[in-house]
């Protein structure tokens, strides 16, 4: 009896554990899925929500592509996350559709949680016709053709001129690039550069040459040239016989201390390279290379013979070379900068041709409602009962001071909002929760917020209203039109819209304010986006209040 009551002891601690382990793994992880309808008209979009409760370390991998067929998903919604703790709460949502009339049952999906799957309970759905009573539907001819204009441009043109304009600046680069070349080689004094040329000279095809055409006209160029650049500017314009008679009147007026000897050499040596070039003498080789180093003592000589500059010319020329320098920087600076404008003006007119002004302003410089129609969204509730709702930035709570008169019916009221009436756009989530079970005035609860905005300095208040009713049937008012602002000079502002939706229920009521820009073409998609996810916190027990149909 002893062992067998030991047995059962330890088969219920097991029991305990297994239970234990299963609690604990249930609490880890859960995953469900809901629908924000059962029954839905032919395309019409119809909400799945999957909800998972999982560890904060937990990696979530939820449903990609086409699982829910067959229902097609026209949206997976961005993941929308809570953390309470250690826990989090992950909801995503997706729209599904189906354009064929029926029941279709939902499967089963799949969602990752660290290394292990968990599945949903497959749902049923009903899609429905839409009915059209053809006998009362008025019918309309078939449309005339209609002109639409000239089709945009295409962006080919676009890649391809942004090309040419990268080989043009290519080429550019390349032309300045062999000019800063040129610059510098000139940038070479006079002297180096003329036996740097004798030496290039002796190591080129044309040394096997020697007495050619080709080999004196080379010769001739390097000492014309070291001549044009350090006693005479005219040298490379001079004849042979022009520029002996220049280097003699140099010499003559003391300007430059040139020997007979050298002169009379040079002349020798000009007068058989003109032989040479026009009369095509034959020279033989050992008499080119002569005429070759007779010409290196030519240079030598004439450098020797140039003045030495004083202090002030050295200091002078020191001075120009540092103006010419930032000169040319600065003419680097600027046609650098024209260039770059010039792309600029000329790629911003192509995109503003093809793409439009106004896209090519909202991309570029950006457009505050369009940064929030692409931004993350909130799923939330805010207030007691509560209001549902989805927005591009979590609502902030405001103070709010109850008037006396009103101390003694409101039990608790609460304020949300976004923005301001002199943003872009403004959203605004109210709820108040009365004493006593009283009904609401509608009509006193829109003249209330219209009085707001009044206060709040509207001027030429346009109201329209109208009954409204939201995706899962609960009614309510909605009152919408414009006004202008009042700038602080105390003038009219711009025009803005707003659009009220109010609900009522026995003891509390609920109110939703947009207020967006009149021309903003993103803000038309913000509140479609805002009004089709509006839920609300109904007590069923009580009557729901809203205008008479």
């Amino acid at each position: 009896m002893k062992r067998l009551f030991t047995y059962n002891v330890s088969l219920v601690g097991r029991f305990f554990a297994l239970l234990s382990l299963l609690c604990a793994t249930q609490l880890k992880a859960q995953v469900r899925a809901e629908l924000d309808s059962t029954k839905i008209k032919i395309g019409e979009e119809l909400r799945y929500r999957l909800v998972v409760e999982s560890d904060t370390t937990d990696i979530i991998q939820f449903p990609e592509g086409q699982t829910f067929l067959p229902l097609e998903v026209i949206e997976a919604y961005p993941i929308d996350t809570a953390y309470n703790q250690q826990r989090q709460t992950l909801i995503r949502e997706y729209g599904l559709t189906q354009f064929d009339s029926g029941q279709y049952l939902i499967p089963r999906q799949r969602v990752i949680i660290g290394e292990k799957a968990f599945f949903t309970d497959s749902l049923l759905i009903e899609i429905d016709d839409v009915v059209v009573d053809t006998t009362k539907q008025k019918m309309f001819d078939i449309r005339e053709r209609m002109d639409v204009g000239k089709r945009p441009t295409n962006l080919k043109w676009l890649w391809i001129i942004l090309l040419l304009a990268a080989i043009g600046g290519g080429v550019y680069w390349f032309l300045k690039r062999k000019k800063e070349k040129a610059e510098a080689e000139a940038a070479i004094p006079p002297y180096e550069e003329a036996i740097a040329a004798l030496k290039a000279l002796d190591e080129s095809p044309l040394a096997m040459q020697k007495g050619s055409k080709d080999y004196y006209s080379a010769l001739t160029e390097i000492v014309k040239r070291y001549l044009d650049r350090e006693v005479d500017s005219a040298a490379l314009e001079s004849t042979s016989a022009e520029l002996i008679t220049r280097l003699q009147m140099h010499k003559d007026a003391g300007s430059f201390a040139f020997s007979d000897n050298m002169i009379k050499a040079l002349d020798s040596i000009l007068k058989r390279a003109d032989l040479v070039k026009f009369a095509k003498q034959q020279i033989a080789p050992e008499i080119a290379a002569a005429d070759r180093q007779e010409l290196e003592q030519v240079v030598n000589q004439t450098k020797e013979a140039i003045p030495e500059p004083t202090e002030e010319e050295l200091l002078e020329d020191l001075q120009y070379q540092e103006e010419l320098r930032k000169q040319q920087l600065r003419k680097r600076w600027i046609i650098g900068t024209l260039a770059g404008i010039g792309v600029l003006v000329i790629t911003t007119g192509i995109l503003a041709a093809t793409l439009g002004v106004d896209y090519l302003k909202d991309n570029l410089i950006g457009h505050p409602t369009k940064e929030l129609v692409e931004s993350t969204w909130y799923l939330s509730e805010y207030g007691d009962p509560a209001v549902i709702i989805e927005t591009p930035e979590i609502l902030v709570r405001k103070e709010i001071v109850l008037p006396d008169s009103d101390i003694e019916i409101v039990k608790d009221m609460s304020s949300f909002s976004y923005g301001s009436y002199v943003d872009n756009f403004y959203i605004a989530v109210n709820t108040t929760e009365y004493k006593q079970p009283i009904e609401p005035d509608m009509d006193a609860g829109i003249e209330a917020a219209l009085k707001n905005i009044e206060a709040k300095g509207a001027q030429n208040l346009f109201v329209k209203q109208e009954s409204f009713e939201t995706d899962k049937g609960i009614k309510g008012v909605k009152a919408y039109g414009s006004f202008n602002a009042t700038q602080g000079n105390g003038k009219l502002g711009r025009k803005l819209n707003y659009e009220m939706y109010l609900f009522g229920q026995t003891g509390a009521s609920q109110q939703v304010v947009i207020v967006s820009e009149e021309d903003d073409p993103y803000a038309k998609q913000l509140i479609e986006r805002i009004v089709a996810s509006i839920e609300l916190e109904v007590n069923i027990t009580q009557p729901q209040i809203g205008k008479p149909q």
